[in-house]
């Protein structure tokens, strides 16, 4: 019910009461300083203006005073609520726990600061920034309390639509079937997803955002720069990473795109100044690249077979030529010797002679002709890590017939080196096949290949070794030589396997020796210069 003018005079003249009697109390010093003479029209003019709704109430709550910003925020002019509790704006979708802690704290002469769900005049709800204070006589009991509020309900939405939509991204981006990961440029991760997380663990690289930054800058040059600088994304940058121990090696694409967010920190309030972040999603492509490496090997073993076949029918007609010629050197130097006599007795066994002769060079000649041309290969950039994991691949079925363990220790951030793909591929398929023959031929109980590389400043290294019978010391120099071969007598080798292999070192300007100082077996050292060079083609 509205009060009626005189009620509302009378209670203006009550809060006047009031306040003189608390002015002393709320101006303290200053209103002593002044003789007591503080100026009354000058507290209410600024209490009436100030843009905070205020209330005073009594000690039971009933309002005694309301200024205009109070009618702005609630609807309610002074005539409609003085006089009434001010639980008169209360909803009750605030919890009653709230209000005794309101009350508890206020009676205890301390100052409640909160949020309430309140309802205003016209029935909708608006949230309450409040701050009630217990006004305090000469002798410090209570006599009223003022309470201050602003409707923040804007201010509380927009909150809760930026926490929603950060809940809503943060969603998304645990939801990707990637990793995702946003770093600042400070190269610092701000935001990452469960897949990035996993990533910390399963690849044992420290910070997996540090390292792909690393081999991104490291692939891309100069095109780094210039694409953050114009923020310009960039995708399917494919990185190999090598396992550690028994664990397979893992193929990742990464993609990534610059975007700039407005600074939120107190010095950049007057500036327009902006933060640069990355975007960064990688993704484990390991099972796509693994089913194209399957495809890749059974290429690679048509390729291979295919060569082979040359190589085979290179051995052996090479074998034969090398066979064919020791008779013919001895039936050259006979003839030679009939001549010399100048005897005429010998006239027709010379003409026999001169006859196996000529059918011996032509026969020569012929096989000379059948030798298979060996296709020039142009140097590219290679990794030896993938090329060696490829001929294993290539071996694993004899490998796992025969129950051989594998040691396969690379280095993990092996270089590239120039070279032909497929002549290192014959090279090392070569030197694994001898050593697969030499563990199966060995009476020893363990059977083991261990394959590893490294790198200075100048070489590549890679090391085969085996656990078979090795090579005797004094066969070691004769091992490289055309038809040498260390297997028992009627072997279907011709022998010419590592003249080949060293033949490829040598065109890759490298070098391969036997290790003298390993007696467990047998071991290769192989090792190629780092350095670039102007792309050739190997004869």
């Amino acid at each position: 019910m509205k009060k009626t003018s005189l009620q509302f005079l009378q209670a203006h003249a009550n809060l006047a009461n009031v306040m003189d009697e608390l002015t002393p109390t709320l101006f303290g010093e200053a209103y002593r300083e002044n003789g007591g003479q503080m100026p009354y029209d000058l507290f209410i003019e600024a209490v009436e203006q100030v843009p905070i709704a205020i209330s005073i109430t009594d000690k039971k709550a009933r309002i005694l005073y309301v200024n205009e910003e109070f009618t702005r925020v609630t609807g309610y002019q002074a005539e409609d609520i003085l006089g009434e509790n001010e639980s008169v704006l209360s909803d009750k979708r605030t919890p009653r726990e709230v209000y005794y802690e309101l009350w508890h704290t206020i009676r205890s002469k301390k100052v409640w600061r909160g949020t309430l769900c309140n309802r205003h005049k016209f029935g909708h709800r608006y949230i309450a920034d409040l701050t009630i204070a217990p006004m305090l006589n000469g002798q410090g009991k209570i006599t009223h309390y003022i309470g201050m509020h602003r409707d923040i309900t804007l201010a509380h939405e927009a909150e809760k639509r930026v926490i929603n939509q950060k809940l809503l991204i943060e969603s998304v981006i645990n939801s990707s079937p990637m990793a995702m990961v946003v770093i600042d440029d400070q190269n610092k991760v701000i935001l990452d997803n469960h897949n990035y997380k996993a990533l910390v663990s399963d690849l044992d690289k420290g910070e997996p955002a540090t390292y792909f930054l690393h081999k991104l800058r490291d692939e891309m040059g100069e095109l780094w720069g210039q694409l953050q600088s114009k923020e310009q994304g960039f995708n399917n940058r494919e990185f190999r990473v090598e396992g550690k121990g028994s664990r397979r090696a893992r193929w990742f694409s990464c993609a990534g795109n610059w975007f700039k967010e407005n600074e939120v920190h107190v010095d950049a309030f007057f500036e327009n100044a902006t933060k640069q972040y990355l975007i960064l999603t990688i993704t484990d492509i390991t099972r796509q690249r693994r089913q194209m490496e399957e495809l890749h090997i059974q290429t690679l073993k048509t390729l291979m077979a295919e060569d082979e076949r040359v190589r085979s029918i290179r051995e052996t007609l090479l074998g034969a030529i090398h066979q064919t010629q020791m008779p013919m050197n001895q039936i050259k130097a006979a003839e030679q010797i009939l001549k010399h006599k100048g005897d005429g007795q010998n006239a027709g066994l010379l003409h026999i002679l001169q006859q196996i002769q000529q059918s011996g060079e032509e026969a020569i000649a012929t096989m000379q002709k059948c030798i298979p041309d060996i296709v020039q290969a142009t140097l590219i950039s290679v990794n030896l890590n993938q090329i060696l994991h490829e001929v294993l691949l290539l071996s694993d079925q004899r490998i796992w017939g025969l129950g051989i363990e594998v040691q396969w220790q690379p280095l993990t951030e092996l270089p590239s080196m120039p070279g032909s793909e497929n002549r290192l591929r014959i090279l090392f398929k070569q030197l694994i096949d001898n050593a697969i023959d030499a563990i199966s031929s060995a009476e020893t109980g363990e059977q083991r290949i261990k394959i590893s590389t490294d790198t200075d400043d100048e070489l590549i290294y890679v090391c085969i070794e085996d656990s078979g019978p090795g090579i005797p010391l004094e066969k070691r120099s004769k091992v490289f030589e055309p038809f040498y071969t260390t297997r028992p007598t009627g072997g279907s080798q011709a022998g010419m396997g590592l003249v080949m292999a060293k033949e490829i070192v040598t065109q890759h300007h490298g070098f391969i020796d036997i290790d003298p100082n390993y007696d467990q077996g047998c071991r290769f050292k192989i090792s190629f210069p780092l350095h670039r060079q102007e792309p050739r083609r190997l004869a």
